[in-house]
């Protein structure tokens, strides 16, 4: 089926810190997209909605208690998020995570929040669009995005292992990735896990054992 192994499963969803935690949406994705043109909004949006169709997840029109669950925003510069209203309600700690953000060269950074159970209730995606992002096509990081935003990833599960390959000329997601994906939302799984045997669970639904 791939070449995952219960070993290269659990890393995707273990920290740097050691720690197992895996997590994935409990509600419809709601996704709302700054600072884009129409075009690359609806790139973007084509993309979430093809990664969500891929988990058997869904989306909606409006979140009833957030309206929007999924915000996304695209820019030049980190400073330019301490210029948006009211996001230092959404992300708490905003002006030393953006000092850090600019001090460490990151053009892309996620924030998850959580329900009581633990799911994914909602993110917020930054990504800064230096000239290694600008150089990546808009269907392309429409797509990374999407796909580090559908599961709670390991801070460290795509370093030196890129989640898009190259099949005729367009990136795609990679099959292994996919089939994971798709793993993680079969409804007898658990929305959170914490235990990487949880990760023995995802490598059954993939066609292997322990």
């Amino acid at each position: 089926m791939s070449d995952m192994t219960p070993r290269t499963v659990a890393a995707l969803f273990t920290r740097s810190d050691g720690q197992y935690l895996f997590a994935r949406w409990g509600r419809p994705i709601v996704p709302v997209v700054f600072g884009v043109e129409d075009e690359t909004l609806a790139t973007i949006k084509g993309a979430i909605e093809a990664v969500v169709t891929l988990a058997g997840h869904k989306m909606a029109e409006t979140d009833p208690e957030q309206g929007a669950n999924l915000l996304m925003f695209f820019f030049r510069d980190w400073d330019e998020l301490l210029a948006v209203p009211d996001l230092d309600r959404l992300v708490s700690g905003l002006d030393p995570l953006v000092a850090r953000l600019q001090d460490e060269g990151a053009n892309q950074y996620r924030v998850f929040r959580f329900e009581a159970d633990g799911a994914i209730r909602a993110a917020v995606v930054f990504v800064r669009m230096d000239e290694a992002m600008s150089a990546v096509p808009a269907a392309d990081l429409a797509l990374l995005q999407a796909v580090q935003t559908v599961l709670l990833w390991s801070d460290t599960a795509f370093v030196g292992n890129a989640p898009l390959v190259g099949a005729q000329g367009v990136a795609i997601l990679r099959p292994d990735l996919a089939a994971l994906i798709r793993a993680a939302y079969d409804p007898v799984m658990p929305a959170t896990a914490r235990d990487a045997s949880h990760a023995l669970r995802l490598m059954a639904r993939l066609g292997g054992g322990p």
